[in-house]
């Protein structure tokens, strides 16, 4: 492939060897968001990649943590966020173990989304299982185009849903599980090929017996480019314009800046 893969979610402070993956994202020109699921995990993850070119730290809180020790967590978040270009993982989760704090998880996101409108240059990496209404809602109302750009993460709404969050202004970040059910097949054609990002999640992917690597996005390049009928270097090229487009367009920042 001619250009740069992009990882636009990927959890490397859960690997065992979180040191070395940043190192061998960075190597192999990988564009790789090291998304964190809690406000504790920041400075670490922005000490090790500073300086680097090709792999940066988002600021999370996610949204199953929510009830442990918020008040604590939503306090570190709000400290750290001055230094983060990029938030995630944050959103909002009514699965069948989280449903019981979604009235405080939503709290949360309003709170992060205001920080984040009023800040007017972040990236976010948002989580919406069960809840994709919801946060389109909130996004809508609290994150206004032009004051922050809005990545889906593992989008698992209708079209319907979809086409608003298009509307919104709404990217998606696509990994392998998700185009290897049937069910998502109309949905990834129905997306218009420049909302599209690609993701691992890992390590809660797998490739093989192993956890997903930034490295095995290759293989969800290749899948999405056969599903929508383009060649590999087709599909990484129309991924690697919509990272610049996400990281340029209605932002006060350029893609440079942290």
């Amino acid at each position: 492939m001619t250009h740069a893969l992009v990882d636009f979610h990927c959890h490397l402070d859960l690997y065992p060897d979180f040191e070395n993956i940043i190192k061998e994202s960075e190597r192999a020109n990988i564009y790789t968001l090291a998304v964190t699921t809690t406000p504790r995990a920041w400075q670490r993850n922005y000490e090790l990649t500073k300086d680097l070119q090709y792999v940066r730290p988002a600021l999370g809180l996610h949204p199953q943590l929510v009830g442990k020790n918020t008040a604590q967590e939503l306090s570190l978040w709000e400290q750290f966020l001055p230094q983060a270009k990029y938030v995630g993982e944050v959103g909002l989760d009514a699965g069948q173990d989280n449903f019981r704090t979604l009235d405080e998880q939503k709290k949360v996101f309003e709170r992060i989304l205001t920080l984040c409108a009023e800040a007017g240059d972040k990236v976010l990496s948002v989580h919406a299982v069960r809840t994709v209404t919801p946060v389109l809602d909130m996004i809508e109302s609290l994150l206004p185009r032009g004051r922050g750009k809005t990545v889906i993460h593992w989008f698992s709404g209708t079209p319907a849903q979809a086409r608003r969050a298009i509307n919104l202004g709404c990217y998606f970040s696509i990994n392998a599980p998700m185009l290897y059910n049937d069910r998502n097949e109309v949905l990834l054609k129905f997306i218009p090929p420049d909302r599209l990002l690609t993701e691992t999640d890992g390590p809660f992917t797998q490739n093989g017996s192993n956890p997903s690597r930034p490295r095995d996005v290759a293989q969800t390049v290749r899948a999405l480019g056969k599903l929508r009928q383009l060649s590999p270097d087709q599909m990484t090229e129309q991924i690697a314009k919509n990272l610049k487009d996400l990281l340029t367009n209605d932002l006060a920042s350029s893609s440079s800046d942290r």
